[in-house]
């Protein structure tokens, strides 16, 4: 390693971090306990060290910019792992004990989930985690949940949000199905067969023009509202349906439709839990453990 390219300090790191995901300035300066023209001074060390600018700063707002944008990445890598590091050190990340509650879809609880709490019960083996894979939204500023992973930000102020990264999606369907109803020519064809369809259908709509492709409501012949029962749908061969690449993959009967001429899905994920993050150890350790593995597994799928 060439230590001596290393010319900026943790504290100035941390200050950019913060700005980026508070906001602003004066957001990131309460959550850091800081006065704004310190934090300030941080930033500005960072880009002199840097060589670069990393924010566009105007009368209202703070934007990064395409540097900023880059160096992003890195630096949350670098907190989540500041964070863990302060927890080892301390001989808390063992002791620390209690139940967290995280909410999930079905398809992330089993196909993402089960190696991410692997290493949590390496680390934190007093922790005891409450898996709800459920479709619908659970309440978090009502604790039915601790932390929620989701395709959709909140639009809750008072919950603290984190894009970890996007997926792929597309349309699949069981290759005998299209044995039987014969393979789309293109997306125009699609009006005339049917679709297995979540429990809102109608919000999938301007998704689905989206890719390239328009459908009615008529077209959704079976809905259901969890994972499992639709994948036994479309395993079975009774209509198309949009699934993310990751979790299509484990079914090698699906065969994606019309993948050279609709466009990809782009299906974000988010990390959300309520405020409580910042004061409770067993929350910050699960939250920055599953936006540490998340973010790396989710980088791995995009790789070419």
């Amino acid at each position: 390693m060439n230590w001596q390219a290393i010319s900026f300090d943790w504290n100035q790191v941390r200050a950019f971090l913060a700005t980026a995901e508070e906001g602003s300035l004066s957001a990131a300066a309460r959550a850091l306990g800081q006065t704004q023209p310190t934090l300030s001074r941080q930033i500005t060390a960072l880009e002199d060290a840097l060589g670069i600018t990393l924010f566009q700063r105007g009368h209202r707002s703070t934007d990064l910019t395409q540097s900023g944008i880059e160096l992003l990445e890195h630096v949350r890598a670098m907190g989540e792992a500041a964070s863990r590091i302060s927890l080892t050190a301390s001989g808390q990340a063992s002791t620390v004990d209690g139940q967290v509650t995280i909410t999930s879809t079905d398809t992330m609880a089993a196909v993402f989930l089960p190696k991410i709490l692997r290493k949590l019960r390496e680390q934190a083996p007093n922790i005891s985690i409450e898996i709800i894979g459920a479709s619908e939204i659970r309440d978090l500023r009502k604790r039915e949940a601790d932390i929620a992973i989701r395709h959709a930000r909140p639009d809750q102020a008072d919950l603290y949000c984190k894009l970890i990264g996007e997926t792929k999606g597309a349309l699949y369907a069981s290759r005998g199905f299209l044995d039987e109803w014969g393979r789309p020519k293109n997306p125009e064809d699609l009006k005339n067969y049917p679709f297995i369809g979540f429990d809102r259908n109608e919000e999938a709509l301007p998704y689905f023009r989206e890719m390239g492709f328009e459908i009615g409501l008529e077209n959704f012949r079976i809905s259901a509202n969890r994972g499992p029962a639709i994948m036994a749908y479309v395993r079975e061969g009774l209509g198309i349906t949009p699934l993310t690449h990751d979790f299509a993959s484990l079914y090698p009967e699906l065969e994606m439709v019309l993948p050279d001429q609709l466009k990809a899905l782009d299906v974000p994920v988010w990390l959300v839990t309520h405020q409580e993050l910042k004061t409770s150890r067993r929350i910050r350790l699960v939250f920055d453990l599953l936006a540490e593995e998340l973010t790396a597994i989710l980088k791995a799928q995009t790789r070419p």
